[in-house]
């Protein structure tokens, strides 16, 4: 009896796992066009946030194979889309406080630490840090 409640159980998992695949949010994957980057102060600068910031914060989005399979595509989509909409380094607008900038990269705000796991590359040492603070405070004002 135990077996096929286990059974049932885990068939059950199954079909839902294959269900929300049909659900289609985050799977979008278009990035709309480049419009405007900030005026970099330095090439350095600009590898440094597209390695660190890019994927969520501008459009030019690498979405890697699992944004693909819900749900974990929800997730992807959405701290994309919700990172695009506070600071998007393709539709440059201005910013309004370069301290901010500071602020959330060193204290290991940004990049998220999810993000982080799956995207070692955009780990970066103290000094990256200080330098893509101190050119990004240099290329907004």
């Amino acid at each position: 009896m135990f077996k096929k409640v286990i059974g049932f159980s885990l068939l059950g998992v199954i079909i839902l796992a294959l269900l929300i695949q049909l659900v289609p949010y985050g799977k979008n994957h278009v990035n709309p066009p480049v419009v405007q980057e900030p005026a970099w102060d330095s090439p350095a600068t600009r590898a440094l946030a597209q390695r660190a910031c890019f994927d969520c914060h501008s459009n030019e989005t690498v979405w890697p194979w699992y944004s693909n399979i819900a749900p974990v595509s929800w997730l992807v989509a959405h701290d994309t889309f919700e990172g695009r909409d506070k600071l998007n380094f393709s539709e440059w607008t201005g910013w309004g406080n370069p301290d901010e900038f500071a602020e959330v990269i060193s204290e290991g705000e940004m990049p998220m630490p999810i993000y982080l796991v799956m995207h070692p590359a955009a780990r970066l040492t103290t000094a990256e840090r200080e330098q893509l603070i101190q050119g990004l405070t240099n290329s907004v004002r």
